[in-house]
């Protein structure tokens, strides 16, 4: 699932800084890509929340605050080709892969390298250093900031009896220092409600306008308890 964005200079701020605009299309899991009203909204405040909220635990990120009602302002970065994808349970490549059962909760959290998004996008941290995506010191820092992220949004989503399945965290460089620039919506963060009254919806399985809609819903409530 992806949602489309626009990046834009920010008007009168120079070169420093940018805007990230969320639209209401949406790529779901078909052929077909569905516009939903307010859905840029909605990724934009979920987005610039978790970034905001990180931020408070001295994760350093390259968000400045929330825009407009679907724009975030971003400090401008270089952005990495690759992102981190955290896994806290076994995803259906793993449990496929490993003969284990699909859903399991990890013992360890799994820190996976992806280049681009689709599929067969996973690498190694051999090939970033070989194709000079990223100096070894650099991916060093990225996975402790993700190991950091990992256990604080873990902890955050278990006070409100929330199962933190997987996200992705993606990162910039600017004048030597690493930022943390997202990705926290629903295209990337599967959360699974541990409660029986509560959402149902997989976020593995989103495909209809209806299902993401719900999903999103739970992950605004959440951000408002």
């Amino acid at each position: 699932m992806q949602t489309e964005v626009n990046i834009k200079p920010l008007p009168l701020e120079g070169k420093e800084f940018q805007l990230i605009e969320y639209n209401d299309f949406v790529s779901l899991n078909t052929s077909k890509g569905s516009k939903i009203k307010s859905i840029g909204d909605k990724f934009a405040k979920l987005n610039a929340y978790f970034l905001e909220y990180l931020k408070g635990f001295s994760i350093p990120t390259s968000f400045i605050k929330l825009y407009n009602n679907n724009s975030i302002e971003y400090l401008k970065t270089e952005p990495f080709s690759f992102y981190i994808k955290i896994l806290n349970v076994i995803d259906k490549r793993t449990a496929k892969l490993l003969d284990k059962k699909e859903g399991d909760d990890l013992p360890f959290p799994v820190f996976e390298l992806h280049l681009g998004e689709g599929k067969d996008t996973l690498i190694t941290e051999s090939h970033l250093i070989a194709f000079d995506y990223c100096k070894p010191e650099d991916i060093k820092i990225i996975f402790r900031t993700c190991s950091k992220i990992n256990a604080v949004l873990k902890a955050f989503f278990e006070r409100r009896n929330i199962k933190f399945a997987e996200s992705a965290c993606f990162f910039g460089e600017r004048n030597g220092k690493i930022y943390l620039t997202g990705e926290f919506t629903p295209a990337k963060l599967k959360l699974f409600n541990l409660e029986s009254n509560g959402c149902s919806t997989n976020p593995y399985k989103i495909s209809k306008p209806a299902e993401l809609k719900n999903y999103t819903e739970f992950l605004i409530n959440l951000t408002n308890a």
